[in-house]
C-alpha cells in the first residue's frame, strides 16, 4: 500500500480558532471548563499521532466512529478559549478533498470505495441532524493557502527552532476582531483591482466561516507538519504574510509593479514546497 499517511497527512498546515466559554452552549460548557483544568491534555502531535493511527487497521477508519471530546486550550487576556478538534466531522471533510488530491488507483489502494461509500452516506445522515455544524480547525496540505496569510501581520510571527526533543514551531495568532477586518479590507482591494479567482473565491470562504465564531476568539495560522519538511534556513526567511500584505497594499496604491514582485516571492517560496512533495 502507498505511504499516504507519512506523505500527505503530516506535513498540513492548520488555521484554527480558538472560542471563549462563553460561546459554548451547557452541557458543553462544562465540559471544556472541566477539561481545561486537566493536567495531561494531548498535544498537537498527539491529535497527528491518533489520526495516523486510524490509517493502519484493515480496512482502514476513514473518519472516527466516535466525535473527540478532546480540544486545543489557550488563555487570551485571562479569558480561557477552546479550540475543539471535532476529528469526526473533519474526517468527513477531508475525505471529500483526498478525492482532488490522489489519482483514483492510489486513493482505492488507501481507502477502498467501499469504506468511502459508507463514509459519504453516514455522513449525509449526520449532517441531516447537524446542517448548522462547522469545524473550528481548517487543514491543508503541503502548504499554507494564501488567502489565511491575509488574516495575519508579520508582527504576529513567532517562530521557535528545534530545541533538543523540541520540535520547531511557526505560527501566527491574532484576535478574531483583526482577522475579520483584514479579510474586509483585502476583498475590497482584490475586487477593485483584480479579476474574480481562487484568491477572492478563498478568502470570502474564510470570511464566511470566521463570522461563525464569537467576536472575542482567537485566531491561529500554524505551519504544523510543514515544518519538518523545510529547511529552518528557509523557515526563520519565510514572511508570507508581510508578502501578502505588501503585495495587497500595492494593490490598493496602484503599484502592480510592486504588487507583482511580492506575488512573485509567495509563489516561488511555495512552488518549492510543492515540489518536494512530488519528490517524496
Amino acid at each position: 500500500m502507498p505511504k499516504v499517511s507519512s506523505v500527505i497527512v503530516p506535513y498540513a498546515s492548520y488555521l484554527r480558532v480558538y472560542e471563549p466559554l462563553a460561546a459554548f452552549p451547557e452541557p458543553e460548557r462544562s465540559h471544556w471548563e472541566r477539561y481545561a483544568r486537566r493536567p495531561d491534555r494531548p498535544s498537537y502531535q498527539d491529535e497527528l499521532r491518533r489520526s495516523l493511527a486510524d490509517l493502519l487497521p484493515t480496512p482502514p477508519v476513514a473518519v472516527p466512529v466516535h466525535e473527540s471530546s478532546e480540544a486545543f486550550v489557550s488563555e487570551v487576556e485571562g479569558v480561557l478559549c477552546v479550540c475543539p478538534w471535532r476529528t469526526r466531522l473533519r474526517g468527513w471533510q477531508a475525505l471529500g478533498e483526498l478525492a482532488q488530491e490522489l489519482p483514483e488507483p492510489v486513493l482505492d489502494a488507501v481507502l477502498p470505495p467501499v469504506v468511502r461509500r459508507q463514509a459519504a452516506q453516514d455522513y449525509e445522515r449526520w449532517l441531516a441532524g447537524n446542517p448548522d455544524a462547522r469545524p473550528w480547525i481548517r487543514t491543508a496540505t503541503w502548504q499554507v493557502p494564501l488567502n489565511w496569510f491575509v488574516l495575519v501581520s508579520d508582527e504576529e510571527r513567532r517562530y521557535d527552532k528545534r530545541s533538543g526533543e523540541t520540535p520547531p514551531m511557526l505560527r501566527y495568532r491574532t484576535p478574531m476582531v483583526q482577522a475579520r477586518r483584514r479579510t474586509a479590507r483585502a476583498l475590497r482591494t482584490l475586487r477593485d483591482t483584480i479579476d474574480d479567482g481562487p484568491l477572492i473565491d478563498g478568502l470570502v470562504e474564510v470570511g464566511r466561516w470566521l463570522e461563525e465564531f464569537h467576536p472575542r476568539s482567537l485566531v491561529e495560522l500554524d505551519y504544523g507538519g510543514l515544518v519538518h519538511v523545510l529547511p529552518a534556513a528557509e523557515l526563520d526567511g519565510d514572511h508570507s504574510a508581510a508578502d501578502v500584505a505588501e503585495g495587497i497594499d500595492a494593490l490598493r496604491h496602484g503599484d502592480g509593479a510592486a504588487a507583482g514582485e511580492a506575488y512573485g516571492r509567495l509563489v516561488e517560496r511555495w512552488r518549492a514546497v510543492r515540489d518536494r512533495r512530488s519528490a517524496n
